[in-house]
This record gives structure tokens, sequence and C-alpha cells, in this order.
């Protein structure tokens, strides 16, 4: 049972942005990442889309929503500056086959305490922007392992 575990695309710089921080969009950068990323996940058939409300968030599934045909739905648990803990939850919660995204935050913190708790790291972790976690869990819902793939389309 697979679930995957999205770090947001290329935002614009949070220095230069003069609005909410929750408002800050994708770059020109973020949203070919997130084109990249949704070609990528569509041909994994997701089964739900899961993301922080932030902008940057949304934005990201935005294109595998297209390709999908599903809706994203905002979950203030994958929000920046959440606990690990209520990632955790969720994850228990999510279909097989879902899709979350959140931030550079949460996603070390989750995948750190999902190690701690048994999971495997395959490879070597990278936190970089457009990174996706590709998590297995057993039928009775452990998290078995975790593998990384770098950003599409060059460094990010």
């Amino acid at each position: 049972m697979t679930i995957y575990f999205v770090r947001h695309a290329k935002a614009g710089s949070r220095s230069n942005w003069d609005g909410d921080d929750v408002d800050r969009p994708l770059s020109s950068n973020g949203w070919h990442q997130a084109r990249l990323v949704g070609a990528k996940l569509a041909k994994r058939s997701p089964s739900a889309l899961i993301t922080s409300p932030y902008v940057r968030c949304v934005q990201t599934l935005e294109p595998l929503a297209e390709l999908c045909d599903l809706d994203v739905v905002t979950d203030d648990r994958l929000a920046e500056g959440g606990s690990f803990e209520a990632v955790l939850d969720l994850l228990a919660e999510v279909p097989d086959g879902a899709v979350l995204c959140s931030h550079g935050d949460i996603i070390p913190d989750t995948m750190a305490a999902l190690q701690r708790r048994g999971c495997r790291i395959l490879n070597q972790p990278d936190w970089r922007k457009a990174t996706v976690w590709r998590l297995e869990r057993s039928a009775t819902g452990e998290f078995e392992t975790a593998k990384v793939t770098s950003p599409p389309g060059g460094p990010a």
C-alpha cells in the first residue's frame, strides 16, 4: 500500500513577498516542477489529493488534479509549523494511493518520526522542493519503507 508525500514546488522568495505567507504562490520554475510531478504521479492513479492550505502547496497538486480529475482537499495538519504527530494521524487515515503535499519543516520531522517507529529509509534523504517520498505501509497500517525521488527538472 503506497502513499506519496510531496514537498511543495519552488515558490517565490519569502523575503520578496509582501502578503501573508499563506498566500505566497509558486514561481514560474515551481509551476514547471508541479507539472512534472503531476505527470509522474498521474501514472500512479492517485486516489486522493490532500494538501496544506498554503497556496504554494495547493498549486503544487493542481496539475495532478487536472490530469486525474480529482479535487485538491486542504488539511490544516499539513500546514507549515504544525506537528508531526498530527501528520502521523493523517497518514493513518488516508487511502492507499493518496498524495499529500506539505512543507520543509513538516516532512523531515514526519520522516524522522516514521523512522523511529521502524520505517526503513531506503535512500539518502532529500529535502529539496518538489521531492516525492514514496511511503509503503503494510496491510496492518505500519509504515515499512520510504524512498525519495529528486526534484524533477534538475536542482531546486
